[in-house]
């Protein structure tokens, strides 16, 4: 199946390079430039990975990708940041909020393709395949439901990221194991992240919070010091 590459740029000469070099990879690709066309077309064209340019007109490509990565109908495509700007903040920023690549201008298209190959090979299947068939799990007082990427603690319901949903699918099937951060990294991020152990730092924390695990000692999502983190028994 020829896979379909959604690519979002408002550069017409990075736009066109690109579009250039994904077909002649074999690529079906869809060319936008603002971020309402983007979003319109992640919904309605179902693409297999959107390439998003950071800094668009009138809507950044980080509330775009907050967005998508929010829709439970878009938010199982694989998204690279496209960036000129290189600052770590942003690279994080954009991390945090469910994508899944960055790769900075002027960029290398041999590596660029490597990324996307790497990406489209770990993508997980749209919801409907896959996490229909999933059934809701524990992890202390709360009950957390893949299906609708949501967890629920009491009267409290709150929405689940990707990242942060594959972080606790991935504890509870190894209850008790420590999982070094470096591990975490690659299982959750992919192999070919290149950023800081600061992020999964972050999506920890606001994991705790979310189970209600953040008050004075962590009971449930537990720090390994000097390792990473596991899940308590």
């Amino acid at each position: 199946m020829q896979h379909k590459i959604l690519v979002v740029d408002d550069e017409t000469d990075v736009l066109d390079m690109l579009v250039i070099n994904l077909r002649a990879a074999g690529f079906q690709v869809i060319a936008v430039e603002d971020g309402a066309s983007a979003l319109a077309k992640a919904r309605n064209e179902s693409p297999s990975l959107i390439i998003l340019d950071l800094m668009l007109p009138r809507m950044p490509g980080l509330e775009i990708c907050k967005v998508l990565k929010s829709d439970a109908a878009t938010r199982h495509i694989p998204v690279i940041m496209l960036t000129a700007k290189a600052e770590e903040v942003d690279k994080i920023v954009g991390l945090e909020l469910g994508a899944d690549d960055y790769v900075t201008k002027p960029f290398g298209v041999r590596e660029l393709l490597a990324r996307i190959q790497a990406l489209l090979r770990r993508a997980p299947k749209p919801i409907s395949e896959k996490a229909a068939s999933e059934a809701p799990f524990q992890v202390g007082p709360a009950l957390i439901d893949p299906k609708t990427f949501q967890i629920k603690r009491g009267r409290v319901t709150e929405e689940l990221t990707a990242k942060e949903l594959k972080l606790l699918q991935l504890f509870h099937a190894h209850p008790g194991e420590v999982f070094s951060r470096d591990r975490l990294l690659n299982e959750v991020w992919g192999y070919n992240y290149f950023g800081t152990t600061r992020t999964l730092d972050q999506v920890i924390v606001q994991l705790r919070k979310k189970l209600g695990d953040n008050a004075g000692e962590p009971k449930y999502l537990l720090t390994v010091h000097g390792v990473g983190y596991k899940l308590a028994v």
